[in-house]
């Protein structure tokens, strides 16, 4: 047996995985242990789980790999720093010392992680060769393009290139300050969301707007190429040096300063996002038709954070030279840990490598499950009431008839998803017919602003029927945007402007329509996600619809819940009106504990 570690940590969002023999045994977020959304810190937990459960401790391991290289990433910090000084000194202030006492001294703060336990080599790839190897090596291609892209690794931003059975080969790349990833940013801060988790509100408020700007971001700041390169104005930026996104002269051209967070949001902040979503999706479409040309390939893979732009995926799979698309559900930087153990046990040690189908990431389910056990000595605990439906037996009917009857369900099933998005493992669920469930949703239960659309989730096999999908295309992983089929969409309403088309019907699913007619598909099937896919065909039998609400199971500014104790706690302090966790059903109305204040509920657990 051989075991491969590995660690992505100190930057954003820090994780484990944990690959044995080349199976992908365990993958977590460290978020989801210590409830510190996007916590940045060495990710303990997140490392005792992966090894917990594959049953061995860190003297077992072959290889420890971090995913990047941490001296490469301080050069260019160091060379930005002195190119733009004395502008970036007070900035490089802050940073140093994270970096001396840190980031540099890797080895030694990884072997104390483990607990000195370790005593193998310490593998370093570089941060785009993680992310290529969590895109393709998963992948149920023998061969694929590989397109990466994201804020910035060491000083790549964007990479180009192919895979072909146990190796990966970066041929082009974009490099700092010039990122894709970072001028989204720039406009998720402008907008007045924070950078580094609000950049998918911005995507939800993109069709809200008219894309009048994006025209003059082309003009002023973005010198685009027609292979998808560009060039930025950095004097509309301060993110190399200062200690925000976007500078004065930015202010200037778009009609004032940032928006600030809570204040309202107007038409000016709808109509950039919708600007900086059509030059994204432009960038991103001419990047893959370049990269076709390069490989001649009919498959794609794509990971780093700009990958979770599922709108831009959605239109590469539609309207792009390839004929097929996989997607990394971690993209982000925790995915390099994943795409890190991977890129050793192939690239590296030259293992033979045969693709899964439908893929090797086992439904990102790879986190911790509850257990049966546990759950009910943590319900007796808090006194509460609860049905057992031994072995699952009859738990779907029930559940779908109190989807059906207007309730919102809190759901955990088995093991926990790895990355950002809820699969089905640690959810709350609606009813998608329910014309009023988003906006009750939005503000009752998620406590976020009422325009962030909903995702439905959908039996595979019937996505046809309500998306303008393929018979046969998958999007296991919520991440490809489709319009929902023109016979599904009711007559336009006569319509507000702006965040006055919230709450218009627009189809026979209208809580997970957006306002564009348009939704985040998650395709669900029964090699992946059973019991998912038992509610849906139970749903479907009582409706006669077989598509549900699925969003991630906690509210704004906490991370997504990991225990039966976590789901428990936010299903008593918000509106939730059921509560499945396994084989138990709790029902709100007959709970006896009392409620949580739900002000301190957000002050500790929701951050953002």
């Amino acid at each position: 047996m051989k075991a491969i570690l590995g660690i992505s940590a100190y930057y954003h969002d820090s994780a484990a995985a944990l690959v044995v023999d080349g199976r992908v045994v365990a993958a977590a977020q460290e978020e989801r242990f210590t409830r510190i959304k996007h916590d940045h810190r060495f990710p303990h937990n997140a490392v005792a789980y992966c090894l917990g459960e594959a049953g061995i401790g860190p003297k077992d391991l072959d290889h420890v790999v971090f995913y990047e290289k941490p001296f490469l990433k301080f050069e260019r910090l160091l060379e930005t720093y002195l190119a733009m000084a004395p502008a970036g000194f007070r900035s490089f202030l802050m940073a140093l010392p994270l970096w001396v006492h840190e980031k540099l001294r890797l080895p030694e703060q990884m072997g104390r992680g483990l607990g000195g336990g370790y005593r193998g080599r310490y593998v370093f790839p570089e941060h785009h060769e993680s992310h290529a190897a969590s895109a393709f090596f998963p992948s149920p291609f023998e061969e694929a393009a590989i397109l990466t892209l994201d804020g910035v690794g060491e000083w790549a931003t964007a990479s180009l290139g192919h895979g072909a059975g146990n190796r990966i080969t970066l041929t082009h790349e974009m490099r700092f300050p010039h990122s894709l990833g970072l001028l989204y940013s720039a406009f998720t801060y402008f907008c007045g969301f924070k950078v580094n988790s609000g950049e998918y509100k911005l995507m939800g408020l993109a069709p809200f707007g008219e894309p009048r700007y994006a025209d003059l971001i082309l003009e002023r700041m973005v010198d685009l190429k027609e292979d998808g390169s560009f060039r930025l104005d950095l004097s509309y930026f301060d993110y190399c040096a200062g200690l925000t996104m976007t500078s004065r002269r930015f202010d200037a051209l778009f009609g004032g300063p940032p928006r600030r967070p809570e204040q309202p949001i107007t038409q000016r902040e709808t109509d950039l996002a919708a600007s900086i979503q059509k030059v994204t999706e432009t960038v991103m479409l001419r990047m893959a038709a370049h990269l076709r040309r390069l490989t001649g390939s009919e498959n794609l893979c794509l990971a780093g954070g700009v990958a979770l732009n599922c709108v831009g995926n959605g239109r590469i799979l539609r309207e792009s030279p390839f004929k097929r698309l996989w997607v990394q559900p971690a993209s982000g930087d925790a995915g390099g840990a994943l795409g890190a153990a991977l890129f050793v046990w192939y690239q590296l040690l030259d293992n033979e490598r045969r693709p899964e189908v439908p893929d090797g990431q086992r439904g990102s389910l790879l986190g911790p499950a509850c257990g049966a056990g546990e759950t009910e000595a943590e319900l007796r605990a808090k006194g509460a009431v609860y049905r057992h439906f031994p072995g699952g037996v009859g738990l779907c009917e029930e559940t779908a008839r109190l989807l059906a009857g207007g309730s919102v369900v809190g759901w955990v099933q088995g093991r926990m998803e790895f990355g950002p998005r809820a699969l089905g493992a640690r959810s709350i669920l609606g009813d998608a017919r329910n014309a009023t469930m988003q906006e009750a949703m939005n503000l009752k239960i998620k406590f976020r602003e009422s325009f962030r659309p909903f995702a439905p989730i959908v039996l595979r096999e019937r996505a046809s029927e309500y998306f303008e999908m393929e018979a046969g295309t998958e999007s296991p992983y919520m991440l490809i945007v489709a319009p929902v089929r023109a016979d599904k969409l009711r007559p336009a309403p006569a319509e507000a402007k702006g965040l006055g088309r919230i709450n218009a019907v627009r189809s026979v699913i209208p809580a997970v329509t957006h306002v564009d007619n348009t939704a985040r598909i998650q395709t669900v099937d029964r090699e992946r996600n059973p019991r998912l896919s038992e509610l849906l065909e139970a749903f479907d039998r009582l409706t006669g619809c077989p598509v549900l609400i699925n969003t991630s199971f906690n509210i704004r500014g906490e991370p997504i819940v990991c225990t039966a104790a976590d789901a428990y706690r936010c299903f008593m302090a918000t509106n939730i009106d059921v509560l499945i966790v396994d084989d138990f059903l709790l029902l709100k109305e007959q709970q006896r504990g009392e409620r949580p204040d739900f002000d301190a509920y957000l002050a500790k657990y929701g951050n953002d």
